[in-house]
């Protein structure tokens, strides 16, 4: 899922930040509500938080509410004093185990 117009605000001055979200899991007997999950998202907008607490604290969020196999949260924020700012979290629920990636250039053929 890809979210592209997520804001919070800069603890230190008040600025807005912008970011584009991308949300990659894997369910296990739950999944994400697409428009809860834009509802949540939103309630961001007025709240002043650094980018990487920010980031690992939707992940929990998430996790906690959706208990997937695997979950990783990608952050890219806009730039901010010349410097764009990419986050990444990741959750894997213990013994999980990706399947082997399934090369289509690899088979005979």
């Amino acid at each position: 899922m890809e979210i592209p117009e997520f804001t919070c605000l800069c603890p230190r001055t008040g600025q807005p930040d912008f970011a584009t979200l991308v949300l990659d899991y894997v369910p296990a007997a739950r999944c994400v509500e697409l428009k809860s999950l834009k509802l949540y998202v939103w309630s961001y907008r007025n709240v002043g938080a650094f980018h990487e607490a920010v980031t690992h604290r939707i992940l929990d969020d998430l996790v906690r509410a959706t208990r997937p196999r695997f979950m990783r949260l990608t952050a890219k924020f806009n730039v901010r004093g010349g410097i764009f700012t990419t986050v990444v979290a990741e959750h894997t629920q213990r013994g999980w185990m990706p399947a082997p990636e399934v090369r289509l250039d690899d088979l005979p053929g």
